[in-house]
């Protein structure tokens, strides 16, 4: 049997312990959605390596490559929340090679129209244009110049994920991370 004091005692107890759990809770909630987002993110960017290298230099392949971006983040990310894309001429360790990159912000609109008379329409604009499409060597035995062989292209991803719990929003706005892919260029003969 509890004497009165002894409750007391563990209720007061109880109140200085419980802000320190629920900040723990709180950590745990937000850490796991950070988490989901960067694993998101994570995805749309080896998914748009992989259909960069398919692309090559075919007209509209980064067209192709930010359309498939902007499906693969899906709840709770947010594509709207996407920074920038760089699509750039990669080494085999993923290092971008001189300024070799297409700097894509996720402001305006561009429009891609195929051969085919289809078009695609993305809610990005080139901002750098250093890599274009049709420089982009896909030729096994190299295009010439410094393209000794079949290119790797790099995708780089720039997402602001905000906070979830209105408690956390008040240390801060959020967190800017950047992930990163690579694929070597699907060789045509």
């Amino acid at each position: 049997m509890f004497r009165r004091e002894e409750r007391g005692q563990a209720l007061v107890e109880f109140a200085i312990v419980l802000p320190a759990l629920l900040l723990l809770i709180l950590g745990i909630v937000e850490f796991a959605f950070v988490w989901n987002s960067r694993n998101t993110v994570l995805f749309a960017s080896r998914d748009g390596a992989m259909l960069a290298a398919e692309g090559g230099n075919g007209f509209g392949t980064d067209c192709v490559v930010l359309d498939r971006i902007e499906r693969d983040i899906i709840s709770p990310s947010n594509a709207i929340r996407i920074q920038q894309v760089q699509l750039y001429w990669s080494d085999r360790n993923g290092d971008q090679i001189g300024a070799y990159t297409n700097v894509y912000d996720r402001s305006g609109s561009t429009t891609c129209d195929f051969g085919d008379g289809s078009t695609l329409t993305v809610p990005y604009t080139l901002s750098s244009p250093g890599y274009p499409e049709g420089t982009r060597c896909d030729v096994l035995a190299g295009c010439g110049g410094s393209h000794t062989s079949v290119d790797t292209i790099g995708v780089r991803v720039t997402y602001r994920h905000t906070w979830i719990t209105s408690f956390a929003r008040i240390a801060g706005g959020g967190v800017v991370f950047t992930e990163t892919s690579i694929a070597r260029g699907e060789p045509q003969l």
